[in-house]
């Protein structure tokens, strides 16, 4: 099968579209022939070798964890799943190795989904590490009708989603962006501000006494986030670890195929809006880390395994 990988850490420069053998099937697994899958800065990151400390990595590593496509054969006792069903699923294994820019991918059956009918692969395979992180931190923020939550970074791929599940749990959402970015906040129902100095004030402007919640998707911003939460408020942040020492919670996304199945069907819905910026064929990885890596993207980056 046709793979990007690198063979060791470094920047882009290490990538390299290689052949390598179809995975294998175990009992439990699905193999699934990948259409589409899409970037996410840990992807890069993990390039890096930024989470070496956490996790081994089996070389040459194909990058990769966010894939919609094709049963192509299940492994034994994987009554879950028939050749030919559509699938997605947040594949992060314990092992950085066998990722998803890649024509075929071997994956845990208790980490896919079946893709609805009325959601295209594309939206599929943007969905599951940003939608998955934005269910698990609204859910760990406890909303309710009434709360006022701010959002840092909620143009952001997780943010951008996250405002939406906030929204549907009755909540004020006010979400940090920038002025170019602002337009499609409110297109939401989304108070923008914008972030950088004076952020503390802008925000104390929209809500005097304060919000009953924050969710960090940016980092560096735990001093705003205490400086305008109410006391008893609850935060959350997928970036700054510091959070845990001020009452707040550290998150890191799981493999969760019903989380993503629920999520899938709030876009098969109407309900949920995914924002898809561009697509590159498999050879061109690399430059679809550059963009991400430049901040350049206006949403999700996809690789299309089929170019």
């Amino acid at each position: 099968m046709r793979a990007m990988t690198y063979d060791r850490y470094g920047d882009n420069a290490v990538l390299e579209l290689t052949e390598l053998p179809t995975p294998k099937v175990g009992p439990g697994q699905i193999l699934v022939r990948v259409t589409r899958a899409s970037v996410n800065p840990v992807d890069w990151k993990v390039m890096a070798g930024g989470l070496d400390a956490m996790m081994d990595a089996h070389f040459p590593v194909v990058p990769g964890w966010d894939v919609a496509g094709v049963v192509e054969q299940i492994g034994p006792d994987t009554p879950e799943f028939a050749v030919g069903d559509r699938v997605a699923s947040y594949g992060r294994k314990m092992v950085v190795s066998g990722g998803t820019f890649a024509e075929y991918v071997t994956l845990p059956a208790e980490f896919a989904t079946m893709i609805p009918d009325g959601v295209t692969d594309d939206a599929a395979a943007a969905l599951p590490l940003t939608g998955l992180t934005a269910k698990r931190s609204i859910e760990a923020l406890d909303l309710s009708d009434g709360d006022t939550v701010l959002i840092h970074a909620a143009s952001g791929g997780v943010g951008y989603l996250a405002s939406q599940l906030a929204l549907a749990k009755g909540a004020t959402v006010i979400g940090t962006a920038s002025e170019a970015n602002a337009g499609k906040l409110t297109a939401l129902g989304v108070t923008p501000v914008a972030y950088g100095d004076g952020l503390e004030d802008r925000v104390r402007e929209i809500a005097p006494d304060g919000v009953d919640a924050v969710a960090d998707y940016i980092g560096d911003v735990l001093d705003v986030t205490l400086a305008v939460l109410t006391e008893g408020g609850r935060h959350v942040s997928i970036t700054d670890p510091a959070v845990t020492e001020h009452g707040g919670r550290w998150l890191w996304v799981r493999p969760d195929a019903a989380g993503l199945a629920e999520l899938l069907r709030l876009v098969d819905a109407g309900e949920l809006t995914l924002d898809i910026d561009r697509t590159y064929p498999l050879d061109q990885v690399a430059e679809a880390f550059r963009v991400s890596q430049a901040g350049e993207a206006k949403g999700k980056l996809l690789i299309d395994v089929t170019r």
